[in-house]
């Protein structure tokens, strides 16, 4: 295996380039090695959904807006906009947008005829497989350094991180430590499944092959490719494949509403009118509160705290309804949004925006309102059992 700097030749048919997503120079040089290498075939980390939204401007209307609050993918996209975001913002002072190096080897590629392979899994996929692996803590810190995160930080240098690969892996496992099944799935997971796809290729395909990825993934593309066993398709899949939830939090979802009915005929039975107008009272308040509070936090319209806050209530009662739906519904229908706002999002590098943008107020609206209407049930059901005690 011959390595120089982020260029590595791992045998006589294939050469692995790393590079950074955000990186002018990125883009010269994988320009320069398909020139130079004149591979038969081109290995990009992209998947096709990613590919499309480099090779097509991404568009959102209020249909779309409407399908992802009904699906309730509102905070999956908020974090997958807030990813985006934090890359393009290192783009800005780069010049280039994030991905411009993988877009310039498909383009160099398709010119010179040369095939191009997609080898990365589908974002998507590897989105939900995170958010489902990690736990409560480990979603409220990387949303807390993606959304709150000090702008004044000391920048990184790309073209030093590529060419130091011990700077490089620091970063890597600084990123880990903040978020270790995130780091699981983002980093592991996708190094197995890229290899497993450049040996899927070679196997099928004779002739050497340029792979160009991300400098992070070399070290463990490698090392999987090292392993001289084929390719295991079942294991792939199931790289692929979306983590069963937990079936805990529907149950007590479930259980709550069930709950409160048997402490309100308990307390029926007992004679207890006292108590039930305090049961009523508390879970009226409580939820109505704290899904208004989560709206306001959004900077949501009066009418989306006052929908979310009349919704919640009820909703908490039937574990297929969510209070955040109802609030960005009606966010949607009160300050609908325009083209430009849709372009702004798509094209965010300030995740301050997400607060200021029609398009992220909306998405905002939804997901805490489904947040606050959450806490305001546990609490509402705690309070209420402290009455039966």
């Amino acid at each position: 295996m011959v390595k120089s700097s982020n260029v590595v030749d791992f045998d006589d048919s294939l050469r692995i380039i790393g590079t950074a997503h955000v990186s002018s120079k990125s883009v010269a040089l994988v320009k320069e090695q398909i020139s130079e290498y004149s591979p038969d075939v081109v290995a990009v980390e992209l998947c096709e959904s990613r590919m499309a939204s480099l090779m097509e401007p991404e568009s959102l209307d209020s249909e779309d807006l409407l399908k992802i609050i009904k699906e309730g993918k509102s905070a999956m996209i908020i974090l997958q906009t807030a990813l985006a975001a934090e890359q393009r913002r290192m783009g800005v002072s780069t010049g280039e947008k994030p991905g411009a190096e993988l877009l310039a080897a498909v383009l160099e590629a398709r010119e010179a005829e040369i095939p191009v392979e997609l080898v990365d899994r589908d974002v998507v996929s590897t989105l939900r497989r995170a958010w489902a692996k990690m736990s409560i803590r480990e979603k409220w810190r990387v949303l807390d350094t993606l959304l709150w995160a000090d702008e004044e930080d000391e920048e990184v240098d790309l073209d030093e991180v590529l060419e130091d690969t011990d700077l490089l892996s620091n970063l890597m496992e600084e990123a880990r430590s903040v978020a270790p099944k995130a780091g699981e799935v983002l980093i592991d997971e996708r190094d197995e499944y890229i290899a497993g796809r450049i040996k899927q290729i070679r196997e099928g395909k004779d002739g050497r092959v340029l792979a160009i990825v991300g400098a992070g993934h070399i070290k463990g593309i490698i090392r999987h490719l090292s392993d001289s066993r084929g390719v295991d398709l079942e294991r792939m899949h199931g790289l692929t494949e979306r983590p069963r939830k937990s079936v805990w939090p529907k149950a007590l979802m479930v259980a709550i509403p069930l709950f409160l009915i048997g402490a309100v005929g308990w307390m029926g039975y007992n004679g207890e009118i006292g108590a039930i107008k305090q049961t009523a009272v508390a879970w009226l308040a409580i939820n109505a509160v704290m899904t208004g509070l989560g709206v306001i936090l959004a900077r949501g319209h009066p009418l989306s705290v006052l929908v979310g806050a009349v919704a919640s209530p009820i909703t908490s009662l039937n574990p297929f309804l969510a209070a955040g739906w109802f609030a960005g519904y009606t966010q949607l229908k009160v300050t609908p949004p325009t083209g430009g706002d849709a372009r702004d999002f798509l094209d965010m590098n300030d995740l301050s925006s997400l607060w200021k943008n029609r398009v992220g107020k909306v998405l905002m609206v939804t997901a805490m309102g489904n947040i606050g209407s959450v806490v305001g049930t546990w609490v509402a059901a705690a309070g209420i059992a402290s009455l039966l005690i």
